[in-house]
């Protein structure tokens, strides 16, 4: 069984037991969190679709762990000018394991 949802503007495929890593979220490590933006399930062929949303669905998790992404550099340069600029960015990201779909 997997569902599509909608995690901080983003759409996820989850399963249960599988971890993702997602935009940083406001709670602690170790709390539940629950998602009920879900856009569709599917049980072994009996594929459920939203309008956009399903009623009564939702997707539990457990925060992991919060985390930085890897390094991002960003370079810009202008040739024939000298011009150049380098900037290096990580993203927050906070890491959560599915618990249940229902």
């Amino acid at each position: 069984m997997y569902a599509i949802v909608d995690i901080a503007s983003q759409q996820f495929r989850v399963e249960v037991g599988k971890q993702i890593f997602v935009n940083r979220l406001a709670a602690e490590v170790g709390s539940k969190v629950d998602f009920e933006k879900v856009l569709l399930t599917d049980n072994e062929g009996d594929v459920k679709v939203g309008a956009p949303y399903l009623d009564g669905a939702k997707v539990s998790a457990t925060v992991v762990e919060h985390c930085k992404a890897d390094k991002v550099i960003v370079f810009h340069k202008i040739r024939r000018k000298g011009m150049k600029k380098k900037n290096g960015h990580r993203q927050y990201l906070t890491k959560i394991q599915i618990d249940s779909i229902a």
